[in-house]
């Protein structure tokens, strides 16, 4: 076939696809040429925003280094990253809400014990959290990994500081103990722009959008036998909680900050001093 016009190079395309490597490539490659192709037919761009578009995708990927990823952030700034993770986590309504894992998750983060402090802020606001984690039918999970991060008083997080990767804080992973519990301590986070300083921040201007996140903290917690949970908790009256620029926020991952006292806890743990606290209790669905 030859003579490509924009009556026939699209089917063209989609003729040269017949022998892909699988079912599966042939089906995404089939599909991204089609909703291309249709975008271009509906837009009509001119060689000059086209091209303004490659270098577009061009500076993102060169923004990419150990510590950002810029092309989560286009991901999550476009609602995609939240779109996948609906398509991939259709739970019972017991389980847990989940939401985006975001670009500043850090593997392998140093294990603490129980009650440990894990922000080195000495600005921020003392924050208690209390969790468990059990299944779906409420049993309780002893030995879950519970992994956790979030931003400083500043809205920064350890990694976007010089030298964060030596120097994590405000990020620790747990295990839950035999009644499938875990608590630490640290501070209350603040709300935050994401990383616009780059081609993802000027496409938010462009669009007149805000780069603000509501105040929140990360979770991921797995356990044998059932799905690898990734979520937040935001913090309630959060300025951000209805425009969040990643689309993340669900009304069931929301809480209030409550007024802990020094003393025992409800939860039986022994604090020195008065705190903030952040409570909840997740649910796993299974595998």
């Amino acid at each position: 076939m030859r003579n490509f016009d924009e009556n026939n190079i699209t089917r063209a395309v989609l003729e040269r696809l017949q022998n892909s490597v699988s079912p599966r490539t042939r089906q995404i490659s089939e599909a991204v040429v089609r909703h291309l192709h249709a975008l271009i037919q509906e837009i009509e761009p001119s060689q000059q925003e086209w091209l303004a578009a490659i270098e577009f995708l061009t500076a993102t990927g060169q923004m990419c280094s150990d510590t950002r990823q810029e092309f989560i952030l286009l991901s999550d700034t476009l609602g995609a990253s939240m779109l996948v993770d609906a398509i991939n986590h259709r739970h019972p309504g017991e389980a847990t809400q989940t939401t985006v894992l975001g670009p500043f998750y850090v593997e392998n983060a140093k294990q603490h014990a129980l009650g440990d402090m894990i922000s080195h802020d000495a600005d921020g606001a003392p924050l208690l959290v209390e969790g468990s984690v059990a299944a779906l039918d409420g049993t309780p999970i002893a030995g879950a990994v519970v992994d956790v991060w979030h931003s400083d008083s500043d809205g920064y997080y350890d990694v976007q500081r010089q030298d964060g990767l030596q120097h994590l804080s405000d990020r620790a992973r747990f295990v839950t103990d035999s009644d499938g519990r875990f608590w630490f301590r640290s501070i209350v986070p603040a709300f935050y722009p994401i990383p616009n300083d780059g081609p993802v921040g000027k496409m938010l201007d462009a669009q007149g959008r805000h780069p603000y996140r509501p105040a929140h903290v990360h979770f991921m917690i797995s356990a044998p036998g059932c799905d690898t949970l990734v979520t937040h908790l935001f913090l309630a009256d959060d300025p951000y909680l209805d425009s969040d620029v990643v689309f993340g926020v669900k009304d069931a991952l929301i809480c209030k900050l409550e007024a802990q006292a020094a003393g025992i806890t409800a939860r039986g743990n022994a604090i020195a001093a008065a705190t903030a606290a952040l409570r909840y209790d997740f649910r796993l669905a299974p595998a």
